[in-house]
C-alpha cells in the first residue's frame, strides 16, 4: 500500500494492579474528526485486522483500532492474570479520555464485542454517562457463548508456534483460521503479518502466550466455582446487552461454533431494535475484508 493508505500509530499509557503499560492504537481518517469508530479485535488478533475496513470508512469516521494489551505493538502485562475483560475495559476508558469523541460507534469482533458490552455495563453504572455510545456491532459474539467453541479456542490459545519462513506462517494461518472463510493470498498474508513476527530469523506469535492463563482457568477447566462465576458473568453481559443503544447489529457467521443460531435469536428477542446479519460460508468470525461484508456494515453505520 502507498504511504497515504497507512494508519498513524499512537500510544496511550494505561495502568493495571501490576503496574503501568502502553497500549498502541492505529488511527485512520481525519485526526480532527470527533465522530469515532472504535474497532476492537478478537482474542489473539491485532488492530491491523481492520485495515481494509478502516480505509473504507475513513472518509466518514476517525477510525481507531487498538492493539489490546499483550498483542501486536502493545506492551505485555507483568501479571498475566489481568488479561481479562475488566482490564481491557479500563484501558479503553483511558483511550477514550484521550480521543474525546462526540459520537462513538463500536465494532467488536469476538473478544472485542465482549469488551464493548463491558464498556456499556460500566457506563450504565456511572452517575453521569461520559461516553456518547451510539451504535454497536457485535461480530460473532454475544452474552452466551457456545462451550464447544470456547473449548476449541482453549486448545491452542497458549500453544507456541515457530516457523522458518513467513510463507510457512501464512500456510498455518490458512489452516487455523479456515473458519474466516474465503480470502485471496494477499488477504491471508495480511491476516498473518501482524499476528506473527520475525525474531532471530524465525517467525513466531506477536502476542503474549500467557493470555492462555486466565482464559483456560475460566473456560478450559470447568468446575463448580468456574461455573458459578461464568453464570454470573453471563447475567451481567445480558444486562449490558439489553441496555445497549437502539442501533445494534448482530453479526453471525452461519457456521460459527461460538455464537449459536439459538443465541443470536435470543439476542434479537432481548433487544427488539437489534438487527441480525448472517454471513454465509463463514464460521468464527467474519473478517469484513470482503466487499459484501463491508457494504452491509456501511449500510448499518452510515444510515441515520
Amino acid at each position: 500500500m502507498p504511504n497515504t493508505a497507512l494508519p498513524r500509530r499512537h500510544f496511550v499509557t494505561c495502568v493495571s494492579p501490576a503496574g503501568v503499560h502502553r497500549m498502541s492504537y492505529w488511527e485512520w481518517g481525519d485526526p480532527n474528526n470527533s465522530k469515532i469508530l472504535l474497532c476492537v479485535h478478537g482474542l489473539l488478533r491485532t488492530g491491523r485486522d481492520f485495515d481494509a475496513l478502516a480505509q473504507a470508512l475513513s472518509p466518514y469516521y476517525r477510525v481507531v483500532c487498538p492493539d489490546i494489551v499483550g498483542r501486536g505493538s502493545s506492551d505485555w502485562l507483568l501479571d498475566p492474570t489481568y488479561y481479562t475483560v475488566p482490564q481491557y475495559v479500563a484501558d479503553i476508558f483511558t483511550l477514550l479520555a484521550r480521543l474525546q469523541p462526540e459520537v462513538l460507534d463500536w465494532f467488536g469482533t469476538s473478544m472485542g464485542g465482549l469488551i464493548g458490552l463491558g464498556l456499556n455495563y460500566a457506563l450504565q453504572s456511572a452517575p453521569h454517562n461520559p461516553i456518547p455510545l451510539r451504535k454497536m456491532v457485535l461480530n460473532d459474539v454475544g452474552p452466551e457463548l457456545n462451550p464447544q467453541g470456547l473449548a476449541r479456542i482453549g486448545q491452542y490459545v497458549g500453544e507456541p508456534l515457530v516457523f522458518d519462513t513467513f510463507e510457512q506462517a501464512v500456510e498455518q494461518a490458512k489452516q487455523r483460521w479456515a473458519a474466516f472463510g474465503e480470502h485471496n493470498q494477499a488477504q491471508w498474508e495480511h491476516l498473518a503479518r501482524y499476528v506473527f513476527q520475525e525474531k532471530a530469523g524465525r517467525w513466531q506469535q506477536a502476542y503474549d502466550l500467557r493470555i492462555a492463563v486466565p482464559f483456560q482457568q475460566q473456560f478450559a477447566a470447568p468446575n463448580t466455582l468456574n461455573d458459578a462465576v461464568l453464570e454470573q458473568t453471563t447475567q451481567l453481559l445480558w444486562q449490558a446487552y439489553r441496555s445497549l443503544p437502539d442501533q445494534v447489529l448482530i453479526v453471525r457467521g452461519q457456521q460459527s461454533d461460538l455464537l449459536s443460531e439459538q443465541s443470536a435469536e435470543k439476542m434479537l428477542a432481548q433487544h427488539p431494535q437489534a438487527q441480525l446479519y448472517e454471513v454465509a460460508q463463514v464460521g468464527h468470525a467474519p473478517t469484513f475484508m470482503q466487499a459484501d461484508q463491508q457494504q452491509r456494515l456501511q449500510q448499518f453505520l452510515l444510515q441515520g
